[in-house]
């Protein structure tokens, strides 16, 4: 049998707090979703003036991430190159969900929604980081 890290409630929250003091940081109002390493919703927040439906979003990036183990954006790459049966995958083809990888198994994953893709891919790293976890495997 193996042993394998898994989130804790104290690592989510140093996770949500990095990624909120970045999206404050750039003035960004975003929503920012964290799930497990099953796609199971541990954390929501949606800044004041996110887009409303950027809630929804939000989640379903990080559970894009942990169900494919990679990050969001693969798939909208995939689209934009022309691969349009993507879009039938049950995924959320937009950046902004990246992977939470601890000793090379993906611990869960960070989707944020509200801003530009690079933006949210930019608050979602900073969220990793802040445990000193990767987002690649």
């Amino acid at each position: 049998m193996k042993n394998r890290p898994c989130l804790e409630l104290v690592d989510v929250r140093k996770v949500a707090a990095a990624a909120e003091a970045e999206a404050i940081t750039h003035g960004w109002s975003v929503t920012i979703a964290i799930c497990d390493d099953g796609g199971n919703l541990l954390f929501l927040e949606r800044m004041d003036n996110a887009p409303p439906m950027s809630a929804s979003v939000a989640p379903e990036k990080a559970r894009t991430c942990v169900m494919a183990r990679r990050p969001s954006k693969v798939y909208e790459d995939m689209i934009n190159k022309g691969r349009f049966a993507a879009l039938k995958m049950p995924v959320v083809p937009l950046e902004g969900g990246e992977m939470i990888v601890v000793d090379g198994y993906c611990i869960g994953a960070i989707g944020v929604s509200g801003a530009l893709g690079g933006e949210d891919t930019l608050v979602a790293r900073a969220g990793v980081a802040a445990i000193g976890a990767v987002w690649t495997l």
